[in-house]
């Protein structure tokens, strides 16, 4: 893994072999991979596992990444990502080779920045309703991840919406301009203490109940009946 002209690079080495057949490789610290998009010949790959893994975290999946195929190279995005559910571990990588000069759509990570006077000085819950959006640029205009200020949420009720937030230049956004991105909601106090007096007022039925079918089977045991039948 390396940096080329500002962008990430990863070495990459033919595969052909597929299926059960590809444990022996995963072991060495090889992960498969393939590479496909519009005017791209679907290919076979291995990377490294731990290069990936690297390349990963630093760039996520909205950062154009440079494929070095040997005799060519191919700028790319990271389209899916397969995971082991036991290990956490990666175990197969999509990449979509991107057309430079063509806007693309992607997902884009939201960072939440700054302190909400809401949330220190009011008790205030601050909700992330959003953790991504969606935008469109040329590849390279692609942002790794876009700030939320929260700082301007000083009261109850106060919300980001998606046009809150700032884009770069050449960078248009698709996810709705009204989305809510973040809110601040009103301490839960009065809600928890009405639970629990349901709870408790819920206690003192069923321990009544039970006592009253004591109070029954004690009266059957020794042959009484209940009052409202004595009469009969």
């Amino acid at each position: 893994l390396n940096y080329h002209k500002n962008m990430f690079e990863i070495q990459t080495e033919n595969r052909e072999v597929f299926g059960k057949k590809l444990e022996p490789f995963r072991k060495k610290g090889k992960l498969p991979a393939v590479l496909y998009g519009p005017k791209e010949k679907t290919q076979s790959i291995f990377i490294s596992l731990k290069d990936f893994k690297k390349l990963w975290d630093e760039a996520g999946e909205s950062t154009v990444i440079q494929l070095n195929l040997g005799d060519a190279k191919k700028e790319v995005l990271i389209q899916d990502v397969a995971m082991d559910p036991v290990k956490g571990e990666p175990v197969h990588v999509d990449f979509y080779a991107v057309l430079m000069d063509k806007p693309i759509q992607a997902s884009v990570s939201l960072v939440f920045e700054g302190i909400s006077p809401a949330v220190k000085n009011l008790g205030g819950i601050l909700v992330k309703v959003m953790h991504e959006i969606e935008v469109e640029a040329l590849p390279k205009n692609l942002p790794h991840e876009l700030s939320v200020d929260i700082s301007t949420l000083a009261n109850f009720e106060d919300k980001i919406s998606a046009k809150d937030i700032i884009l770069p230049k050449g960078v248009k956004l698709i996810s709705g301009l009204e989305e809510t991105i973040a809110l601040i909601e009103a301490p839960r106090e009065e809600e928890a203490s009405a639970t629990e007096e349901k709870i408790a007022f819920e206690e003192i039925e069923v321990v009544g109940k039970k006592e009253k079918e004591e109070e029954e089977k004690e009266i059957s045991s020794v042959g009484l009946r209940p009052r409202e039948e004595s009469g009969k």
